[in-house]
């Protein structure tokens, strides 16, 4: 079963899924790369739960937002960041 997180990935599919983490929503965005960008939090998590009181990022009429498109996992290529924020789009449009 897949668990989305609340801007669109499947968490799941993370190697750290059950071991460090259980999704952002059991977590409260205090995800396992935040300290290497020296956060205590993922931004999008704090912008969506905490600033806009959303259930997921699919629920903003501003998807994508810059903070979004700027979130992006550093061993991914521009074109994969691109295609994943294009399907979890998707993903969230969905829900």
């Amino acid at each position: 079963m897949s668990v989305i997180s609340l801007c669109g990935v499947d968490c799941t599919t993370c190697d750290e899924y059950g071991k460090t983490c259980n999704g952002c929503e059991a977590i409260q965005g205090k995800v396992f790369w935040a300290p290497y960008m020296e956060l205590d939090c993922c931004p999008i998590y704090r912008c969506c739960k905490d600033k806009k009181k959303h259930e997921h990022c699919g629920k903003c009429n501003q998807l994508p937002c810059q903070l979004y498109i700027d979130t992006r996992d550093p061993s991914y290529s521009e074109e994969k960041h691109l295609e994943s924020i294009k399907e979890r789009v998707k993903i969230l449009k969905e829900l």
